[in-house]
C-alpha cells in the first residue's frame, strides 16, 4: 500500500477500532479510517460492508460500541448528530435531508439563522445564501422552493447548507446516483474546489469511473472489516473490484436442488422506460418461479418494481400470462393480479394502528377498513395467516405488537387474501433476523410452490443465491446480466453488480 500523506502528518479524521454490532448482526468489527485535509477519500464496498454504518458514526447517529474518534488530534465522543456537526462534521445523504417547502435560504441556515432576539434577518440571509450558492457554482435563487429545484440543484444546495457550519470533514454518500453527466461533473468541480480550501472530503460511490475522476485515496470495506487501503493512482478497477468481493464461496447454493417450475409465463416485462433514470428490457418471470434482482445501491430495482406496479411513472410495455396489462395505477396493478411488498413494511406496507385481521384484509375487501365486518374479515384472512404460520395472540391484536418477522408475513398475507399471481417483493427481509429470514424465504417458495411468480429484489447476494432460481443484474438503471445461482459462482454475478459488465 503507498500512501500520498507523510507519517508526521496529523490527519484531520482518525478512527481507529471502530466496533458497531446490532441484534444478530456484527456490522462493523475493529474498522480504522485516517482522512487527511485537501484530499478526497473514497470507501468502497459492496451493499452490507458496513460504510452507512461507519458514517453514521461519524456524524453521531450511531453510538459505537468500541472504538475511538479523533478530529484534527483531539478525541472526540458523538452521541447525536449535533456532536458531529459542531466538530465540524457534515454528511449529505443520498436521500437528501431538505425541506421542500422551505426556500434554498431556509435550508441552508435552518437551526443557525441570522437573528436577534429570535427576529430573523431575512436580508441577511439572502444576502449569505447567495454567497454560499456562488462559492458551489450554483445559478438558482435563494428564495426558490427547494421541491421545485430538480435534484441536481437540490444536490448543490445541499452542499452549500455544509459550508454554512464551516464543515471541515464532508461526507457524501452516493451523491450523483441520479445526476446526469453534466450534472456529476459539476458536482465533481465543486469537490474540487472543497479540498483546494482544504476540506476533506469522504466520498461514498459505486461508480468506480468517478472514484477515478475526483478520489486521492481508497479505503474498502468488506463485511464489516477493512479490508485494503491505496491510493487511486497506485491501483486500478480490477484491484478494487477484487478486494470489495474477496475470495467469496457459494455454501449456501451447494445441497440446493433445481425446483421445478412451470411453463406458462406469468409476467413479460418488454420494457420499463424512465428518461436519465432506468432502461430496463426483457425480463419475464414464470409460474412457480422466483426471479431475483441483484444490484448495488440506486441499480434501480426498488424504481422498476414501483413502476410496474403502478406506483410510479414509466413508459412501460408488459405481459401477464400472455395478455398485455397497463399499470398506470395502483389499482389498475391489483386488479391485474399484482401484488408489491414494499422496502418500508411500516410506512408503506402496514397501518400499524389496524388489528391484524384488519391490515391481513386490506387489499381484499372492498370499502374503508372501518366498514367492513369482523366475521367477513376473519373468515377470509385466518386460513392464510395460518398458512403463512404467523405468530400473533389473535385477530384483533394490533400488528405494531408483532415481531418484524410476522408483520411481513401479514403484508403478504395482504396480497394472498386477495388471489394474487404476480409478487413484487422489494427488500422483504430488511431488517429481520437470520431465522426470521429463512423462515420468510420458506413462505415464498413454497407460495412459488403454489404456483405464484415472485420477483424479488434485495441488496443481500447470498440471500438471492439461496432462494432465487436466476437472478438479474440491474446496474446504473439497465439490467446487465442474468445468471444461474446453481451455476454461476456468487464471485462472478459480484463482479457483475459492480462493474456493470457481464464477463
Amino acid at each position: 500500500m503507498t500512501d500520498s500523506h507523510t507519517a508526521s502528518e496529523t490527519p484531520v479524521l482518525r478512527m481507529r477500532g471502530i466496533r458497531k454490532t446490532f441484534p444478530g448482526t456484527v456490522a462493523l468489527s475493529s474498522v480504522d479510517l485516517d482522512v487527511h485535509a485537501g484530499e478526497v477519500h473514497c470507501i468502497l464496498g459492496e451493499n452490507g460492508a458496513g460504510k452507512s454504518t461507519l458514517m453514521k458514526i461519524l456524524a453521531g447517529s450511531y453510538v459505537p460500541d468500541s472504538g475511538t474518534i479523533e478530529i484534527g488530534g483531539e478525541l472526540v465522543e458523538f452521541h447525536r448528530p449535533l456532536d458531529g456537526i459542531k466538530a465540524g462534521i457534515a454528511v449529505i445523504y443520498q436521500e437528501l435531508d431538505l425541506f421542500g417547502d422551505l426556500t434554498v435560504a431556509q435550508n441552508l441556515f435552518l437551526g443557525h439563522t441570522p437573528n436577534t432576539a429570535g427576529v430573523v434577518h431575512r436580508g441577511a440571509r439572502r444576502r449569505e445564501a447567495t454567497s454560499y450558492l456562488d462559492r458551489v457554482g450554483a445559478t438558482f435563487s435563494p428564495d426558490a422552493r427547494v421541491a421545485d429545484l430538480p435534484i441536481a440543484d437540490q444536490q448543490l444546495t445541499a452542499i452549500a447548507r455544509a459550508l454554512t457550519t464551516d464543515a471541515r470533514i464532508i461526507v457524501m454518500d452516493e451523491p450523483t446516483a441520479t445526476l446526469g453527466e453534466a450534472d456529476v461533473e459539476n458536482v465533481h468541480r465543486v469537490i474540487r474546489r472543497l479540498i483546494a480550501e482544504g476540506r476533506a472530503v469522504i466520498y461514498i460511490s459505486h461508480r468506480l469511473d468517478e472514484i477515478r475522476a475526483v478520489g486521492t485515496r481508497i479505503t474498502v470495506l468488506r463485511d464489516g472489516v477493512n479490508a485494503a487501503k491505496y491510493t487511486v493512482s497506485s491501483t486500478d478497477a480490477t484491484r478494487w473490484i477484487a478486494d470489495m468481493i474477496g475470495d467469496k464461496k457459494s455454501e449456501l447454493t451447494e445441497h440446493r436442488e433445481r425446483r421445478e417450475i412451470g411453463d406458462e409465463v406469468a409476467l413479460e416485462i418488454d420494457h420499463v422506460l424512465i428518461p436519465s433514470l432506468l432502461d430496463v428490457r426483457a425480463i419475464s418471470v414464470r409460474t412457480g418461479e422466483i426471479v431475483g434482482l441483484a444490484g448495488l445501491g440506486g441499480a434501480g430495482r426498488t424504481t422498476l418494481l414501483s413502476a410496474v406496479f403502478g406506483a410510479r411513472s414509466a413508459q412501460m410495455a408488459l405481459r401477464a400470462f400472455g395478455r398485455p396489462v397497463r399499470n398506470r395505477t395502483v389499482r389498475d396493478a391489483v386488479r391485474n393480479k399484482f401484488g408489491l411488498v414494499p422496502e418500508s413494511r411500516k410506512s408503506q406496507g402496514l397501518l400499524l394502528n389496524l388489528s391484524v385481521a384488519r391490515n391481513a384484509g386490506l387489499a381484499a375487501l372492498r370499502g374503508a377498513p372501518g366498514f367492513f365486518p369482523r366475521e367477513r374479515e376473519n373468515r377470509r384472512t385466518a386460513p392464510i395467516l395460518t398458512q403463512l404460520a404467523v405468530k400473533y395472540a389473535g385477530p384483533h391484536q394490533e400488528i405494531r405488537l408483532l415481531s418484524g418477522g410476522n408483520q411481513q408475513k401479514v403484508v403478504l398475507a395482504k396480497w394472498l387474501a386477495r388471489d394474487t399471481r404476480i409478487l413484487l417483493l422489494d427488500e422483504p427481509t430488511r431488517g429481520l433476523d437470520i431465522g426470521a429470514k429463512a423462515d420468510l424465504y420458506r413462505q415464498v417458495r413454497e407460495l412459488a410452490d403454489r404456483g405464484a411468480a415472485v420477483l424479488v429484489a434485495s441488496s443481500e447476494l447470498g440471500e438471492l443465491m439461496a432462494n432465487a432460481d436466476r437472478i438479474v443484474v440491474l446496474h446504473e438503471g439497465r439490467n446487465v446480466g442474468e445468471f444461474d445461482p446453481l451455476t454461476d459462482t456468487e464471485e462472478h454475478i459480484s463482479h457483475t453488480i459492480i462493474s456493470g459488465k457481464a464477463a
